[in-house]
């Protein structure tokens, strides 16, 4: 049985139906309405999002967190239109200031009541976190310039946490995967928008720099959770692939073919630090989406 039907099978069998959805989609011609089908079960009256759709988390109350995993499975489906209940819904939490701090411009990353809930620990909240390094708001306020009512309060107050976000972001930023992608996804969408209230190669050259900085290199470390290749790289069309990137991307592709677990799925390179029992539950939804994204990154490269 080779590496995809192996993988195929762990994902019928273990996958929840949203990944499983997604599975579809990208794999068997599955539609984008199925996944956001399974999308609005996790979806509050207030139009945010909970219920553990951030797998870590499993705090059923409506998250800035767990919106942006809203918008991140929304974007690997296509997009959708604004008209859309679940993009209304969005759109309206977060008019709602729910999770704002006002003193910073910015949504929490992590919320008082995750404390009430099973959840990893970086999900714990802390007043002395990191709260405020625009994860997830740098990405939050790109989908509201994306799909907002131009002109609206709320897509105004989008393009100015866009402006401060580039600003801190072009000057200030660490090398961090994480706030990286927040701001991968605020390019895109300003870009795709016609937007684009900041000095865009300015930006690019940034991200450049964080993920030349961020891929690990050294093979024998890639059981650690740290950035291979597929963290930024994920097809050849890729900004971030150049000449220089196709002998490790393949090298990638050997170390995942080379990893996969005997009932198809792949080592969850975290746990979440705590007693929780929920981390067992968790950790076979991780892996769903870890085996897509390997599947994903297979299909670009192993050719």
């Amino acid at each position: 049985m080779n590496t995809y039907e192996k993988a195929r099978r762990f994902i019928y069998r273990n996958a929840r139906p949203l990944d499983l959805a997604v599975y579809k989609y990208h794999f068997e011609n599955g539609s984008s309405e199925d996944v956001f089908a399974a999308l609005s079960a996790y979806q509050n009256p207030d139009g945010g999002f909970g219920w553990g759709l951030e797998a870590d988390n499993f705090n059923p109350l409506s998250t800035p967190m767990g919106v942006w995993k809203a918008t991140e499975y929304i974007r690997e489906a296509g997009g959708i239109e604004p008209s859309n209940p679940i993009i209304q819904g969005i759109l309206r939490y977060l008019e709602s200031g729910d999770g704002f701090d006002e003193a910073h411009n910015q949504w929490m990353n992590t919320v008082p009541s995750n404390n009430d809930c099973p959840c990893a620990i970086w999900w714990k909240y802390t007043e002395n976190g990191s709260l405020f390094e625009y994860n997830p708001t740098a990405a939050l306020a790109g989908f509201i310039v994306r799909y907002a009512e131009k002109g609206s309060a709320l897509y105004e107050k989008g393009l100015k946490i866009v402006k401060e976000a580039a600003d801190w972001f072009i000057n200030d930023a660490p090398v961090e995967r994480h706030i990286a992608r927040c701001f991968i996804t605020m390019y895109d969408d300003c870009k795709d928008a016609g937007v684009m209230t900041f000095d865009g190669k300015a930006m690019l050259s940034k991200l450049d720099e964080i993920a030349d900085k961020s891929i690990c290199r050294d093979t024998s470390r890639w059981w650690e959770y740290i950035p291979r290749p597929s963290a930024f790289i994920k097809s050849r069309e890729s900004r971030f692939y150049n000449a220089d990137s196709e002998a490790i991307c393949r090298a990638e592709c050997e170390y995942i073919k080379s990893t996969q677990l005997p009932d198809g799925s792949f080592y969850v390179p975290w746990t979440w630090g705590n007693d929780h029992k929920e981390w067992y539950v968790a950790e076979n939804w991780c892996k769903s989406s870890i085996t897509i994204e390997n599947m994903l990154f297979l299909r670009e490269f192993d050719t």
